[in-house]
Formats: structure tokens, sequence, C-alpha cells
């Protein structure tokens, strides 16, 4: 990620300014201007590290005087009590810096630890996790890249990069066919390149899904292991195959040993629990 873009940038003075407003007046009342010190970071549950590089630039950005050391990069394996890094300098920047520090890391282990987690129930088999667009507004980039930290792959990023003819589409279009046919015409007229995706809820829809060469990717949508196993053998690898709904790290095994090529699963970020992770002087 590059966190010199505007995006990033814009995002973090945003965030600053809906915290601290017109000043951070319980620092600057009960402690004196010019005041130096140090603060940790400590992990108070095991996880894996996401968020560190962004929380370099959060200090930066408040104040570049700032010294950072780090002892944990994104992707690290944490423990309990582990400490991610330490921060010096003017402690009142230290406290204004801390809570968006904090949210984001929080936030963003959480899901590189679940996704992490998702991703070792299911080695051995050649499925790869995919996260969604069930993420949080305004956050959608620093959250998809918490997916990568944990092993996960990116889904189209938003509405723009992908076409994806879920349920509503098909049905408002009059079935997968004439979706998939108004889409083709669409694609001509706007000169755009992007990949198709379909959504299907039973094996009529795959089959229907599958007489359409110019499907790149057929999702099947809240099959049972059994039955997504029956569909992935009748596509049989002429477009890629995605499993989605239900989905959960009790039972993605089952479904990755049915050999389909992806596994899309909302809730690594849509109902992630944050780490907990706490910001400490010393």
């Amino acid at each position: 990620m590059d966190f010199s873009s505007p995006v990033v940038t814009d995002f973090i003075k945003r965030s600053l300014q809906e915290d601290v407003g017109s000043g951070d007046h319980s620092s600057l009342a009960s402690i004196a201007a010019g005041k130096q010190g140090k603060a940790r970071l400590i992990y108070k549950e095991d996880g894996i590290a996401a968020g560190i590089e962004l929380a370099v630039q959060i200090f930066k950005t408040v104040d570049k005087t700032l010294k950072i050391e780090l002892f944990k990069k994104d992707g690290d394996v944490v423990y309990y009590g582990e400490i991610g890094l330490l921060v010096s300098g003017s402690v009142h920047s230290i406290l204004v810096s801390e809570r968006l520090v904090l949210n984001c890391m929080q936030r963003l282990s959480g899901i590189a630890t679940i996704t992490n987690k998702v991703v070792k129930k299911i080695e051995g088999t050649n499925t790869k996790i995919l996260d969604t667009r069930k993420t949080t507004p305004g956050l959608r980039m620093f959250e998809k890249w918490a997916v990568t930290i944990g092993g996960g792959y990116n889904h189209r990023f938003g509405l723009y990069d992908m076409i994806m003819l879920k349920d509503n589409h098909v049905d408002y279009a009059g079935g997968i066919t004439k979706a998939v046919e108004n889409t083709l015409k669409y694609l001509v007229e706007n000169n755009l390149k992007l990949s198709i995706e379909v959504e299907t809820r039973n094996m009529e829809e795959v089959k229907a899904a599958l007489a359409q060469p110019s499907v790149d990717r057929i999702m099947f949508d809240n099959f049972t292991p059994e039955l997504m196993k029956e569909a992935v053998q009748l596509v049989n690898h002429k477009m890629e195959t995605e499993a989605s709904g239900g989905i959960t790290i009790e039972n993605v095994k089952s479904y990755a040993e049915t050999g389909v090529d992806f596994i899309s699963i909302g809730a690594l970020t849509h109902s992630v629990k944050s780490l907990d992770i706490s910001l400490k002087e010393f």
C-alpha cells in the first residue's frame, strides 16, 4: 500500500480532525507544554499484527519530530504482552495520535487475525480465501489490505472494477442469459474490458451460466458442500468457481475440499472482533 497517496493522507487528516476538533483540551489542560515522554504499544492478546505502517504515518502526520522504534512489522505473529513499537517525543503529540492509532491497528489486526485463522483451516487445498465489499465505509482500502496481511486475497474493490451479476441483477434483467447478453452489449458500447462473474442459486442457474462462454467465474451462493462438489465437477475448470454464503471458520474446510477455486467470506470484515492493543506511558 502506498502510504504517501492522497487517499491515505486525506483519511488520516479527516480522522484526526474528527477526533481532535478545536484541540485535545484534556492534555492541554493537565500536561505542561513541551513535556517529553515515551509510550509502548502493547498487544493484549495473540494474533496477527496489521496497521503498523499506517500507525507510523499517523504519528508522523501529527508530529514529524516523534521518534518511532518498531519491534514488529505487519504480518508478524504477536503474542500477549509483546511490544509492537515504541514512540517518543512530545507527550501532547503522542496523546493526540493515540486513539486513531489504536482504532486502526485494533480493527486491522482483528481482520488479519481471523483471515489467517481461516486460511490455516484450508491448508492443503488449492482454494483461496477472498474478502467482499462488506467493509466499513471509508476504510475499505485498509480493511482489504489487512485481509492480504492475513494471507487472504482481495475480491473486486468496488462496483467499477468487475461485473458481478448477483441475484437481484439476474431477477431484474429476466434471467442469467438476458443479464449476460445485456452486459456484453454494455461493455462493447462503453469500450470496457471487465471480468464477468455470475451468482447462481441452484444447479439450473449453474447450467445457464455455464452456457455463456463470456462468463469468467461462477459463484455458488448458499450451496451445501455436497451440492457444491457436484457443481464444481459440472463446471470442470471451464470457468473459475467461487463459494459464498453461510461459510464459517468451522465449515470452511469442507467447502475448500470440493475443489472450488475461491471462497469469499464477508465476515472477515463486516463482523470482525478487534484485537486488544493498548498504548501505555513508561
